[in-house]
């Protein structure tokens, strides 16, 4: 073998060593910074001692773990979120955002972590068994700011109020003192708020679930700059590894009764 052969040799053993080293996570770096909102129980929310917590959390130290990466958790007001990840003050969201072909135009979405569904709530004994028209016309019905159920009811109810609000809490709080007829939000947090929460025992979901995919998404995925593509990768094979391991699950069970992975 000669010397050119044997350099040659050693170059290609450098990079399988370099490749393999990384394998794990798809890409060189060893660090991540993950936003989420912190507003939105079940899926991220904020302790009173400042932790951040929720389903939203645990996955993405999970995903972490997978991908041997040091990752810290920042908060971010909703409506600030994208905006904040376009001028690199974070990597990645993880807050149960829904993909949308509009948000498609700003962010990369990694495969769904879980799917996703919009609800209506009213009070109890609202006699409501039916959205319409005719049932909303007239009538305040309050939603996120910036979301796609404030995008829904904008299209199909203009005949109704929509009153938009930073947080989900927040609505949840005027629905509850009786400043809003309805509340519109994604269906798994609203189930966890008003079969778990002592303010949420004022309510029921009312309506059919809303699976429209032009508001309700494909599901909840990550949304990265276009531009990071390897670690959009990394993190797809993470989720799939999740789900092929049993860890998924056991994150699921912590917070659902159903596998909101498949909504079965």
């Amino acid at each position: 073998m000669g010397k050119s052969m044997k350099n040659l040799m050693r170059v290609a053993l450098a990079t399988t060593a370099f490749f393999a080293a990384n394998l794990s996570i798809g890409f060189a770096a060893d660090k991540l910074i993950i936003a989420t909102e912190g507003a939105y129980p079940p899926f991220n929310s904020v302790t009173a001692d400042g932790k951040v917590i929720g389903f939203d959390i645990d996955i993405a130290n999970a995903l972490c773990e997978h991908m041997k990466l040091e990752c810290t958790i920042v908060t971010q007001d909703w409506d600030g979120i994208i905006p904040g990840l376009l001028a690199k003050k974070y990597d990645a969201i993880i807050a149960s955002m829904s993909i949308t072909e509009e948000r498609r135009q700003k962010v990369a979405f990694t495969n769904p972590y879980y799917k996703a569904a919009m609800t209506f709530v009213a009070k109890k004994g609202s006699g409501i068994a039916e959205i319409t028209a005719d049932t909303l016309k007239g009538k305040t019905i309050g939603a996120q700011a910036g979301t796609t159920q404030a995008d829904f009811m904008t299209a199909a109810f203009p005949d109704a109020e929509l009153k938009t609000y930073p947080t989900q809490d927040e609505v949840n709080l005027d629905l509850v003192n009786g400043r809003l007829d309805f509340g519109v939000s994604d269906m798994l947090p609203m189930m966890d708020w008003v079969n778990n929460g002592k303010d949420g025992s004022c309510c029921e979901l009312v309506g059919a679930a809303i699976t429209e995919a032009k508001y309700a998404g494909e599901g909840a995925g990550i949304a990265l700059r276009k531009e990071d593509i390897a670690t959009l990768e990394a993190l797809n094979k993470a989720i799939d590894a999740m789900r092929a391991d049993g860890t998924y699950k056991v994150i699921n069970d912590k917070y659902f009764k159903i596998d909101i992975f498949t909504m079965k």
